[in-house]
């Protein structure tokens, strides 16, 4: 169905790897001041992401992910409406990369909050790949497609069940990730833990938003191997969060630990505020896996060191914003669903 070789695809997008790995003036220069367009996307966010993207774009990880799919089973080019959320920095570049490799077309609905990254990104790959110019078209309204994949919160979810619920659709909607601790992690996992529940201000579906540890958890230690986060708190809209929710649990009594830069607080939820980690006890692991699968729906990813047998994906410490190519949001293989429309 691709217009361009298996070969062609993967040489494409290895060189795209290597810029965005190893980026030019002017793709510093846009690093930079993407801020001044989106206050969360600092320059250290906008590098994290661009350059967990660049590493995935590896001759022998694209040739193990393309290797899965019959790239020529359907030989009509779909359509393909794509809605991108905006919550952390070229979120929405795999759904892309998906459609392309496919050889569809790819109509993007691009977020306000995160439009310029993904323009310039998807320019450079058709300076190093011209074929690529044909296949994706920036759009303010979604017309004529074949197919949809759109993000979004559980609100738009509804909308966009209502509106794209007759044609073939992946619609996702709110997810959080969860560590669960046995209480012999070391200083270094913690420490790495902190980039599960920090990098992107927590903002992303892949965040530790919660932990599950075991009864008599000792939270001490892990506040002192989360320390070296604290610069976190200078970046005003975080603090901002923290200010908020910080008041509004001092005023209704509401009992919760607080570090200076981090508020954790027991609560039955998934979902936190942001600038807010809960945590919840657990009796055994088997209540812990009964309950993950339970609300799998819910979950994203889970970061733990133990053999969880659960249906969500498990990584390790650090890991959690460093998906594959072949890390699907929310379990759902984009790629299958695209090569068999």
């Amino acid at each position: 169905m691709s217009k361009l070789s298996r070969t062609q695809l993967i040489n494409a997008l290895t060189t795209l790897g290597t810029y965005l790995t190893k980026p030019d003036e002017e793709l510093k220069n846009i690093i930079a001041t993407e801020r001044q367009h989106n206050a969360w996307f600092t320059t250290g966010n906008v590098t994290k992401a661009i350059t967990a993207i660049g590493n995935t774009l590896t001759p022998d990880e694209l040739e193990e992910w393309l290797n899965k799919y019959d790239l020529d089973k359907n030989t009509s080019v779909k359509k393909i409406g794509l809605i991108l959320a905006g919550n952390i920095p070229l979120v929405g570049f795999h759904d892309v990369l998906c459609v392309l490799v496919t050889g569809n077309h790819a109509l993007i609905k691009a977020s306000g909050q995160d439009a310029r990254l993904i323009k310039f990104i998807l320019q450079k790959l058709v300076n190093i790949e011209p074929a690529f110019a044909n296949q994706f078209t920036f759009v303010e309204r979604l017309e004529n497609f074949d197919a949809v994949i759109a993000t979004g919160s559980n609100n738009t979810s509804r909308y966009f069940e209502y509106y794209f619920g007759k044609v073939p659709h992946i619609i996702r909607k709110n997810r959080n990730s969860v560590a669960v601790l046995s209480g012999d992690e070391t200083e270094a996992q913690l420490h790495n833990l902190g980039h599960d529940i920090f990098d992107y201000f927590g903002l992303g579906c892949r965040n530790v938003s919660k932990l599950l540890v075991p009864k008599d958890y000792n939270l001490t230690f892990f506040f002192e191997s989360i320390e070296p986060y604290q610069p976190i708190i200078d970046h005003h809209k975080y603090n901002n969060n923290y200010d908020y929710n910080k008041s509004i649990y001092l005023v209704n009594g509401e009992k919760h630990f607080d570090n200076g830069f981090l508020l954790v607080k027991e609560d039955a939820r998934w979902v936190s505020p942001l600038a807010v980690l809960y945590y919840e006890y657990y009796g055994d692991i088997q209540s812990v896996e009964d309950t993950i699968n339970r609300e799998s729906d819910k979950i994203q990813c889970i970061v733990s060191a133990l053999p969880l047998k659960v249906q969500s994906q498990v990584v390790d410490f650090g890991m959690s914003q460093q998906p594959g190519l072949v890390d699907y949001a929310d379990g759902v293989d984009t790629m299958k669903f695209l090569t068999e429309l």
